[in-house]
This record gives structure tokens, sequence and C-alpha cells, in this order.
């Protein structure tokens, strides 16, 4: 019996030391965004940890925080956190990078884009890759580019056909430049978490807000507290998939391969099923009772030089170099 006692223990100590080996050589790394779980943000996310879990055999696994939820629901901070090495991934939209970066802006200044085609001839092309180089400086290596879309407003006061309608509406918006479009159409803008957002829209802190539908307005549900929508496609946010410097370069060269490919399998994937959402979006949103609008080319032009200001100002910041950039490879579309 003694014999047998010292036997197990033995063989218990083995397989301890045995787990805590293969423990030791697994890497848990934590992916933050800022979407709730249903959106394709999320989809996209746990579609990369699906990946790179398989293909590194358990080697490398990824956890996703939906929300914010490692940055105290500061969907701002996360990217700078994620530069100096505090948060290892990140699935964020450009916009709410421009604090950090404020080039980051041209992806969404006004009217900039007419189509997916232009999009990803930025996005997926040399200009796209103008802004990686930026934020590898800010110690952030970006994998992949994947979609937010065009962002529509929806509000609860009244339907949304010209810029005139805008006057006076208190308005959520995501980051800065946002800020100086809605003062344009002279709404009242609030930057706000989005974390709060919902909230905030059914107890009228705010009229209104304005995101993708594929990616936000249905998977977030809101036409539960909104009820006029005007698909006005003002301004495009491409998120992207980033992860730390530090991280990165603690991987080798196989390992950083395998990464970049798994991350560029998920946004496609995201980029697809986003489209696929949105094309379908607005007769969903009339079942669930909004009233849609879609503008004509003329009211759509209205809407376009009354944000020019915003335009102007914001290309500015960015810099005549990287916006000559992005509107010469939309040109290059047409």
């Amino acid at each position: 019996m003694k014999f047998f006692n010292i036997t197990s223990a033995a063989l218990a100590a083995s397989l301890a030391v045995a787990l805590n080996i293969g423990a030791a050589g697994a890497q848990e790394l934590r992916l933050s965004h800022n979407t709730g779980d249903a959106t394709t943000w999320h989809k996209g996310a746990e579609r990369f940890a699906e990946l790179l879990a398989e293909r590194s055999g358990g080697d490398v696994t990824v956890r996703v925080f939906p929300n914010a939820q490692l940055s105290g629901g500061d969907q701002m901070r996360q990217a700078e956190m994620v530069g100096r090495g505090a948060l290892d991934l990140v699935v964020t939209s450009a916009i709410n990078v421009t604090p950090l970066v404020p080039e980051m802006a041209v992806f969404s200044l006004p009217y900039l884009y007419s189509s997916y085609e232009q999009v990803d001839a930025t996005t997926q092309g040399a200009p796209g890759q103008i802004l990686s180089d930026i934020l590898l400086e800010k110690g952030i290596v970006v994998l992949a580019w994947g979609e937010n879309g065009f962002r529509e407003v929806t509000n609860n006061i009244r339907p949304i056909r010209s810029p005139q309608d805008m006057r006076g509406l208190n308005m959520r918006v995501a980051g800065p430049m946002y800020i100086d479009v809605m003062n344009a159409l002279g709404a009242n803008p609030q930057q706000m978490q989005w974390g709060e957002t919902m909230s905030a829209l059914q107890q009228g802190v705010v009229d209104g807000q304005e995101n993708p539908i594929g990616a936000v307005i249905i998977p977030q549900q809101v036409y539960e507290v909104q009820k006029y929508l005007t698909a006005w496609h003002y301004s495009y946010d491409p998120i992207f998939l980033g992860v730390s410097k530090e991280v990165w370069d603690a991987f080798d060269a196989d390992k950083q391969t395998m990464l970049r490919e798994a991350a560029q399998e998920a946004m496609e994937y995201q980029r697809q099923i986003t489209r696929e959402d949105t094309a379908k979006g607005i007769d969903f949103l009339r079942e669930k009772g909004m009233e849609v609008y879609e503008p004509s080319a003329d009211e759509l032009a209205a809407f376009r030089t009354a944000t020019q200001p915003a335009f102007d100002q914001w290309a500015a910041k960015v810099g005549p170099e990287i916006v000559g950039a992005f509107q010469d490879a939309i040109a290059a579309t047409n």
C-alpha cells in the first residue's frame, strides 16, 4: 500500500509537471473591441481566434473582449493601450484612433467615397499601407483591414431629407471629426462612448446617432429606440485588426505570417458578412417599423455642400499628400 501511494504521488507529480510545461508553451492573447457580441466586429474577431488556434495547434489562442471591457468602456483608449503594450490586440474603427493618429480621419472624410470598389482601392491598397506605416510608429502593427461601413443617420424627431432637417438635433457622435461635421449641419454633437449610447437614445438624452447599418444599427438593435433613418452614406469607416508591436516582435517569422494570414482571412469574412447584412438591411429596418428615407442625387449634393467646410478642415489636418493618395486611388476606379 505504501509503495502504491508513493507511485501514485510520483505519477501525479509527473503529470502536473507535464501539464505545466504544456501550459507554459501556450500563449493567450487578449483582444478588445468596441461593440457587442452580436456584431460583425465580434464575429470577425472570433473567426480570427478560431483560425489562429487551429493553425498554431493551440500554441497561440485569443480571448475576445467586447464592449471595450479592457479599457474600462473607453473605446478611444484601446489603440493607445495596444501601442504601449497594455493590450495585445484590438479591433477598432479608424475614427476612434484619430485622437492618437489624426491622419486616420482620411477614411471618414464626408462624401469621399461613393462605392465599395473605391473603398477597397484604399483600404486594401497603397493608401491603406500609408496609414499602417503611421500606426506602426505608434507601436501598432496593422494585420488586416475590415469594415464598419457607410454611416447612416437615425433620430427620433423627424425625417432627415435636407441639411436644414439636421438643425437643432442632439446627435451622439463617435469621434472628433464628426463633431465638426455635425456643427457644419447645424446639429448639436455630443461625443459619447457606444456603451452609453443606447440608454441615452432610449432616455432622450440625445435625439439620434449615426452608424453603419450592417455592422451596428441592426445587430445592436438601434431600430428599437429610433424611428427615422436616412441612408445618406455620408461617411465611411473601416476597422482594423492590430497587434501590439511588442507582442509582434516576440514572435518568430513563421508565427508572424500565421498571425497576419489568420487576420486577413478573418477580416475578409468580416467585410463580406457586413456587406451582406447592409444589402438586406433597408428592407429589414422597414419591417421593424423604421421610416427609411433614401435621398436623391440632388439631395445628396446638398449634404455634400453643407459638409464641405468639415471636409476641408480635416483634410488640412490629415495633410494634402495623404488625401491626394486617397483621391488618386479613388479616381483610378472610375
